[in-house]
């Protein structure tokens, strides 16, 4: 009998359904154990997931899906979930070039209703479906699947206030294994806190438990009460006022109890809340002890758990470079704060949060939050730096309008993950920075192509008194040749690496280092732009007017990127010179390899060079044909 005998046997929700309510005990296990298995070979979110396999089996096997809708939040968890509903044979390419993707996505199966990635959307968008089910005076059932984590930002809270308010028909879950991918954070957190550890309950802890250590099944009951108290206190004064029939905790591994609080709950009508406890990592010890480490892993050793890391590289990457900055900065500066949305690993910032604990302020999932937070502290004369990932500042992008750049800021935004990011994919990619910030009055945008180049901007962006951003990748800092002469960085000023002939390369970021070797076989000049804005315009007009052709490179969006500045300049002064703009296409690029996605970008070196050969050969064409006519 094969290992994963009832497993194999589901290729779709329909074969769950046909299993005795006996057998779902068996097959969790064999979920189990086929994640731990399928995991440790591709990586990916794999805590989240292990925790969440009975409440996954418990949902397909009560609900009708496809056609109830299951919408999981950010979809961390939501492997189970894809090997149930029909992929199970594709887990071997998840997170993989041309793969299964590493969160739900609507084009990949019928089961993935609402494409994720970023935390506490859930519940707006079941929300969104149940009122639409309700206009169409349809039966179909609701649910959102939230963690404890994605529910501290404010937009869960907004959509729960408006779901009481309407009475919609929805069940909202929540998932609550007391982790996200940092510590959770927050007034709600410690408030929890707090209570668990009051005087009534250890009282009743100490003096009873002589007692129901005699009596298994009470002591068993009590080793979980710390669950169960959190349920009947907090809920009474915020679910429950918030319009919704609360029912939980509930222990997330009990798969019978589960079924049958799910059966219950499918019939009632209202807002339903329930709220599961779960155990991040659970059934694979090494998750279970560390499950931040294990939250997003590499390939790792079953046996050992030791996680496989590539090869260490000796050059740094552009975090490590802003990790050293930051805690060498705050040494000089007093009033220099960090401020992170739930990025503190991520963003390079744990260093800096064990040296200046009381200028670290981890503020949760709420980006929103984090950048007014910010603007407040500057506004009291502190220097706040905001560590987050490119892909979410665009949550935040009424607040970097309205609270930081109309009252000209000088607040510090350390862009990390800008650009093309490998394999969490569409949903993680940091394209759009440049043309979301680029019309914004008063922004500083820069774009270090080295690891000294970076220290020296964030050192500038200091001086400066408005806001400034500097992107950088997901990526290790080039080597830096000694005996190449290190121009110092000067406000808004570029540098021209190399002074050739006809073509002119203008480079914004670190796509400069495969460029150099491309402007060399093709005789071209070099530049080294480093200011999206303001544009180095007496630079750009001086290439112009003495080349042939203007290329401009850079790791963004073309549309409003940085190729567009240039373009917008020379089109300002009636300067009419071919211009070739080389970025990310209009159109979604999905998960895969850092490099695997430069290629389908056609920003790695040979896609880089041939486009570039294209274009120089189409104008050499062009003044031929002139010529001839």
């Amino acid at each position: 009998m094969s290992e994963f005998s009832l497993l194999e046997s589901i290729n779709d929700p329909e074969d769950l359904k046909k299993l005795k309510p006996s057998q779902l005990t068996q097959l969790a296990d064999e979920l189990r154990q086929f994640l731990i298995e399928s995991v440790s070979n591709t990586g990916g979110h794999f805590a989240a997931s292990l925790g969440t396999v009975e409440l996954t089996i418990a949902l397909h096997y009560i609900f009708n899906t496809p056609d109830d809708r299951i919408v999981w939040d950010v979809g961390h968890q939501c492997y189970g979930h894809k090997i149930l509903t029909g992929r199970r044979l594709l887990m071997p390419t998840l997170r993989q070039w041309q793969g299964l993707t590493g969160f739900p996505k609507r084009s990949e199966s019928k089961y993935d209703t609402f494409d994720v990635g970023h935390a506490s959307t859930s519940i707006s968008a079941a929300l969104g479906m149940a009122i639409a089910n309700s206009l169409n005076k349809s039966k179909r059932k609701t649910v959102a699947v939230i963690g404890d984590g994605a529910m501290t930002a404010g937009m869960a809270f907004e959509a729960l206030n408006h779901a009481g308010e309407i009475n919609a028909n929805m069940l909202v879950i929540l998932n609550d294994n007391n982790m996200s991918i940092s510590k959770n954070v927050g007034g709600l957190s410690k408030y929890l806190a707090k209570l668990i550890a009051g005087k009534f309950y250890l009282s009743i802890r100490r003096s009873g438990k002589k007692v129901l250590k005699r009596m298994p099944a009470l002591h068993d009951f009590a080793k979980r009460w710390e669950e169960h108290l959190k349920g009947m206190v907090l809920p009474g004064t915020l679910f429950e006022e918030l319009g919704f029939n609360y029912i939980g905790p509930v222990d997330g591994h009990d798969l019978p109890s589960l079924i049958q609080f799910l059966q219950t709950m499918r019939k009632l009508k209202g807002p339903q809340f329930l709220h599961v406890v779960t155990k991040k990592g659970k059934g694979y010890k090494p998750a279970e002890q560390n499950p931040s480490a294990y939250h997003g892993v590499s390939k790792f050793n079953i046996l050992t758990g030791n996680i496989k890391k590539p090869a260490k590289s000796s050059a740094l990457s552009y975090t490590d470079v802003f990790s050293e900055w930051i805690c060498k900065a705050a040494k000089k500066n007093k009033k220099l704060v960090a401020i992170t949305p739930a990025m503190r690993e991520g963003s390079g910032l744990v260093p800096f949060s064990q040296q200046f604990p009381k200028r670290f302020f981890d503020v949760g999932i709420a980006e929103q939050h984090a950048v007014t937070l910010a603007a407040g502290m500057a506004a009291e004369d502190y220097y706040p730096v905001v560590a987050l990932y490119s892909t979410f500042m665009q949550r935040a992008y009424d607040q970097v309008i309205h609270d930081v750049a109309l009252q000209n800021f000088p607040i510090l935004f350390a862009i990390d993950r800008a650009g093309l990011v490998g394999p969490d994919g569409a949903t993680h990619a940091g394209n759009y920075d440049i043309s979301y910030l680029r019309c914004i009055p008063n922004f500083v945008i820069m774009a270090p192509t080295s690891g000294s180049e970076m220290e020296q901007m964030l050192s500038l962006a200091t001086t400066l008194k408005q806001p400034v951003a500097i992107r950088y990748p997901r990526d290790t800092v080039p080597k830096e040749n000694d005996s190449e002469e290190q121009n110092s960085v000067e406000f808004a000023q570029g540098e021209i690496i190399s002074q050739r002939a006809d073509t002119a390369l203008l480079v914004f970021g670190p796509l400069l280092n495969v460029t150099k070797k491309i402007a060399k076989r093709l005789n071209a000049t070099l530049v080294n732009m480093r200011f999206v804005k303001p544009l180095d315009e007496k630079l750009v007009l001086e290439i112009a007017s003495s080349h042939s052709q203007l290329v401009t490179i850079e790791e963004n969006a073309i549309a409003g990127g940085a190729g567009s500045a240039v373009g917008e300049l020379l089109a300002k002064q009636n300067m009419i010179i071919p211009q070739l703009h080389l970025g990310i296409p209009d159109e979604i690029i999905e998960q895969g390899s850092r490099a695997e996605l430069l290629l389908a970008a056609g920003l790695d070196e040979q896609g880089i060079e041939e486009s570039i050969r294209v274009f120089i050969k189409q104008n050499c064409n062009e003044k031929t044909s002139r010529v001839i006519s």
